[in-house]
């Protein structure tokens, strides 16, 4: 296989620029995800006068639901399919399609059929992309490479770049640039942020195939999981090592823990996005924030931080005791999480949870604070996540072990709308307290696990040279 110039044997400092095509590649696909996502509850529930189909809220909810799940669910497809008979590259390049088929179908006709249709292309289109370009990322680097935490950071980049300016832009597509009065009604432009989000997609497709082959090499051509045959022309199963296999229980190990991490950090498009607009002075220089713009300060902190993260990574991984063990990171970044929402018991005990009794609201830097926590927590947990899994999954299974790890947020967004609901009944201080305390203890959990966890890895390639042999030793004897 053809090999691109930053897996030598003498390591540069500077990422390859494969990295950053593969940045740009996301960064559009994020932002027509987020760019239509930001208008879908919006164009299904206002009425056919206005642009929109008349949804029933409670449906339009539900139907929202069920499509952010799905898109953490199809990976598992898309990842075993690549990995078996599509690669990496090719499968990138059909959810592509896909997904900007799914944004014209949106984009073409303003009825039910065609959302069913444009939803239905999207999921799949969604498993196909997915799992396969953050495994390209790591593909990128030896195993050994100290520089793949911090490449997984800057490609975290791209994700939040798109995932800022898509609600903005598409947002104002809508409501400001081909918005029209008719017959005193304002008809908003729906149908026209979803053509804008699917040429974002194809913009992002032009550049991955335009520039693949020279940035990338083969890299993702070839079906990494597909049976060997032999030259008898019987298949072989390759069958997994005992390291191996410890590795694909520590990442079903994380992977349990990240459920809970995002059970919690998903509160931000629900739970935490109503108690915003109900109790905090949202009033800067005397103009009211409009509550959805809140969602563009994760990522506008992902994008401020994500390079002090990365440079943190490699500033330790070159000093004498190296850099943090994976784990131990995550475990960090749940503490970080669990610490945003005590933050936000202080604005709680202000405001107290009935709006009809509300005789203060909270103070803007509450909620700032909560998300700057929760981004921290974030860069300490997804990006490494992402690029613990890369390294570790056994090579026939990378792709569905990157798509396992994605399929953790499909369970986390089905528990967050469980844990949001109850705030209603509950109150937003027992909720938020329970997730803050849940999640910290877990991360002491996780942090106490630490070691044990590295240890199954088999990072000492002396010990792993040796477990190979004894199995080698032992298929002969059984033989």
């Amino acid at each position: 296989m053809q090999q691109v110039d930053t897996i030598n044997s003498k390591q540069s400092k500077k990422h390859p620029p494969g990295l950053y095509l593969l940045f740009m590649t996301e960064m559009w696909e994020r932002f027509s995800y987020y760019g239509m996502r930001a208008i879908l509850v919006l164009y299904l529930t206002k009425s056919l006068i206005s642009g929109g189909l008349g949804m029933k809220e409670s449906t339009a909810l539900m139907l929202y639901g069920f499509f952010t799940g799905a898109v953490y669910f199809t990976p598992l497809i898309g990842g075993y399919l690549s990995d078996r008979y599509l690669g990496q590259r090719r499968a990138v390049t059909i959810g592509g399609i896909i997904m900007a088929c799914g944004n014209l179908a949106l984009f073409a006709h303003q009825s039910f059929t065609a959302v069913y249709l444009g939803l239905a292309l999207l999921i799949i289109g969604n498993g196909f992309f997915k799992p396969n370009i953050s495994t390209i990322v790591g593909e990128l680097y030896g195993a050994q490479d100290k520089r793949r935490d911090s490449a997984f950071t800057i490609f975290y980049m791209g994700i939040n770049t798109g995932a800022f300016f898509a609600p903005l832009i598409i947002g104002f597509i809508t409501d400001k640039w081909f918005a029209i009065h008719a017959n005193g009604v304002l008809q908003y432009g729906y149908k026209y942020g979803f053509l804008a989000s699917a040429i974002g997609m194809i913009i992002g497709q032009v550049l991955f195939n335009a520039l693949g082959n020279r940035f990338l090499g083969d890299i993702g051509k070839k079906p990494v999981g597909k049976p060997q045959v032999s030259n008898a022309g019987t298949v072989e199963n390759q069958k997994l090592s005992k390291v191996e296999k410890n590795r694909t229980i520590v990442i079903f190990i994380l992977a349990a823990f990240v459920v809970f991490f995002w059970a919690g950090f998903e509160q931000a498009g629900g739970a935490l996005s109503i108690y915003t607009d109900k109790f905090v002075d949202r009033t800067l220089f005397g103009w009211e924030i409009p509550t959805s713009w809140f969602q563009s300060v994760n990522p506008f902190f992902i994008i401020a931080l994500a390079p002090l993260v990365s440079m943190l990574w490699v500033k330790l991984s070159n000093t004498k005791r190296g850099d943090l063990p994976v784990p131990t990171k995550m475990a960090i970044g749940m503490m970080l999480l669990g610490a945003g929402f005590i933050v936000l018991l202080f604005a709680i005990m202000q405001t107290g949870s009935n709006e009809n009794h509300i005789t203060t609201k909270a103070n803007i830097l509450f909620i700032v604070f909560t998300y700057l926590f929760h981004t921290i927590g974030e860069l300490f947990l997804s990006p490494v996540g992402l690029s613990f899994v890369s390294k570790y999954a056994p090579v026939k299974f990378s792709s569905l072990l990157m798509a396992v790890w994605m399929a953790s947020s499909f369970v986390a967004n089905l528990l967050a709308g469980q844990l949001g609901a109850f705030t209603e009944k509950m109150g937003y201080f027992e909720v938020f307290s329970v997730i803050g305390i849940a999640v910290i203890v877990l991360g002491l959990v996780l942090l106490s696990l630490s070691k044990k966890l590295v240890k199954m890895l088999g990072d000492d390639e002396a010990e792993t040279a040796k477990q190979n042999e004894e199995e080698d030793v032992q298929d002969g004897v059984l033989a």
